[in-house]
């Protein structure tokens, strides 16, 4: 293991002039390279023993024309050694209005989508790119959204007009023509002339979301699968750029809905490390509490559904699973008045203290959780015909994980125990003792009970937490500096310095120095991570969220060829994903 220096020296020894710059920023490395050197720097940073970068987090770019440097366009690339534990971050300047560089999609297969995004929707091209075209825009879309010279909004809506309004003269009526094109297949298919192409999706209840899977056939038997997202794309990022960063607060819980607490924290971190804002140690055991029970609350709706979809003997476990998910609700409700989008994590701590019956309620849930846990690995653990959907279904190995860039159960289904709680702890997880769950099979199987270690885990941290909220004590939630959190609601009324703060704070927000931080958590599907650039301004200059849902589902690509088609079903659900979080 080498530190930083030692990095950089090694990369000026092996490619003379390739390092332009060396910068860093609240903690976090970035090295700037040539355009031209960056695929071969790529794979020495993979293959050396004493770097082995070889988790690809994500790709993406910054446009930099408002920030008055040249060139245009900077390419960013996050990467982390699971063996040495570190992040790095690359950039390289790409010149032209027309950007491009070399893909690295030889060295990190998780590049390809990631490429295709940042092609998508700030124009970058990647020679060498298997198949660089669009991935959430319609393929005839004009212009890159990202770019800063692409305006917010201005696309007509449907139906917004008055009902007299000739456009909607022949609603209920089909007045246009509507031609069955050829099925939008892609390039890396096999072409043969004896096999057949199917979608399953949109529209398919057992995609979990909007998601369209292209499957070629050869009777029953897979032989490729080409996941097609998009279909709920909702411009978060371009919208960040354009919100304070305390009024984008509220959008994360609605890209990955099912997980609303761990979407909030893992962007307020990022916000917290920007403005370096000091959180108390309660608001902190408060944190981690919350983020175990919207863990267990999102397996839940998982370990539901996938055994709907299975179907069988077994399929009244969702009512199950949503009588104990109704229940961690119920407490969420109890903290903040709101269940799914909560909105409670704010940049400094917690918007307020919880009641003085939050404690002994979730004390009560957690030990009335254990045992119905146990009914439900009665159910399943060893059901023979929900073992023969899983076992053997959707196999993926360590390597290809790891390439594809999976992280969570996907993940640690192969065997690898990477989860951010432990590599890179937040909200003080490196104080509590639990462990990280594995599985060597890479299959189906392994990732229940890789979820079902985890639910056990989340019931013993929750424990630790109230047990470290006792030896706390009442104390403060949020960081004391009124120039990032709201005074609280007594202070207006006795202090004029109090209402200032609270008036500049709702009106303008507050403003970071000028610099870029990554910070991510771990959440119930994996790594969940922003990637904000500040220019010194009250709102976000860019904003990268990196999903994880993204980077399982293209996993799909590898574990359905082979298999036959009706245990797609068993894959996509095994993966666990949240559409709106793919598509943001």
């Amino acid at each position: 293991m080498i530190q930083l220096n030692g990095l950089v020296e090694r990369l000026n020894e092996r490619f003379p002039g390739a390092v332009l710059d060396v910068g860093s920023f609240r903690r976090e490395t970035t090295v700037v390279l040539r355009a031209a050197e960056l695929l071969p720097v790529c794979q020495f940073l993979r293959d050396d023993p004493d770097l082995a970068y070889d988790l690809c987090l994500f790709v993406s770019a910054v446009d930099q024309q408002d920030l008055g440097v040249s060139p245009r366009f900077v390419g960013v690339y996050q990467l982390y050694s699971l063996t040495h534990q570190r992040r790095l971050r690359l950039k390289v300047p790409l010149s032209g209005e027309q950007p491009a560089v070399d893909s690295v999609t030889p060295v990190w297969r998780a590049a390809d989508w990631h490429e295709r995004e940042t092609y998508d929707l700030l124009g970058v091209q990647y020679r060498g790119h298997p198949e660089l075209r669009r991935i959430l825009l319609p393929h005839d879309w004009t212009g890159h959204p990202l770019r800063k010279d692409y305006p917010l909004g201005g696309e007509p809506v449907q139906f917004t007009v008055n009902p007299d309004d000739p456009v909607l003269a022949g609603l209920g009526q089909q007045t246009m023509e509507a031609p069955s094109p050829e099925s939008d297949v892609p390039p890396w298919f096999s072409a043969r002339e004896d096999t057949m192409i199917l979608n399953m999706g949109p529209q398919h209840p057992a995609t979990h979301g909007v998601l369209r899977v292209v499957v070629e056939l050869d009777g029953e038997r897979i032989v490729n699968a080409a996941p097609d997202i998009g279909h709920l794309h909702s411009g978060f990022e371009k919208t960040a750029e354009h919100r304070t960063y305390q009024q984008f607060a509220t959008y994360p819980s609605r890209m990955d809905y099912v997980a609303g607490m761990s979407n909030d924290l893992a962007y307020v971190l990022a916000v917290e490390k920007l403005v370096e804002a000091q959180v108390p140690p309660r608001a902190e055991a408060i944190r981690v509490i919350l983020l175990e029970l919207q863990r267990l609350a999102a397996h839940l709706i998982w370990i539901g559904t996938q055994t709907l979809d299975l179907a069988g003997t077994i399929h009244a476990l969702l009512q199950y699973a949503f009588r104990e998910r109704e229940m961690i609700l119920d407490l969420f409700e109890m903290v903040c008045g709101a269940r799914i989008t909560t909105s409670y994590f704010t940049t400094g701590g917690l918007r307020w203290d919880v009641p003085p019956a939050f404690s002994p309620k979730v004390r009560e849930f957690v030990d009335l959780f254990d045992k119905r846990l146990d009914e439900y690995e009665v159910m399943l653990t060893n059901n023979l015909v929900y073992r023969s959907r899983l076992e053997g279904i959707a196999v993926i190995d360590a390597e290809q994980a790891t390439g594809l860039g999976c992280t969570g159960p996907v993940l640690r289904g192969t065997g690898v125990g990477y989860d951010v709680r432990k590599h890179a702890p937040y909200c003080g997880y490196e104080e509590y003792d639990f462990a990280v769950p594995t599985q060597p099979e890479g299959d189906a199987y392994a990732r229940y009970k890789v979820r079902v270690a985890e639910m056990r885990q989340s019931l013993h941290i929750i424990r630790q937490g109230l047990d470290r909220l006792v030896q706390i004590g009442a104390g403060p939630v949020k960081d004391h500096d009124r120039k990032i959190t709201l005074p609280p609601r007594e202070e207006l009324e006795t202090s004029m310095e109090a209402l200032i703060h609270h008036f500049k704070l709702v009106t303008e927000g507050f403003s970071p120095p000028a610099g870029e931080v990554y910070t991510s958590v771990e959440n119930p599907k994996g790594e969940l991570g922003f990637y904000l650039v500040s220019d010194g301004g009250p709102q976000p200059y860019r904003c990268k969220i990196r999903g994880p849902s993204f980077s399982n589902i293209s996993a799909l690509r590898v574990m359905a060829p082979g298999s036959m088609f009706s245990d797609l079903v068993s894959m996509i659900g095994s993966i666990d994903i949240t559409m709106g979080e793919v598509d943001r």
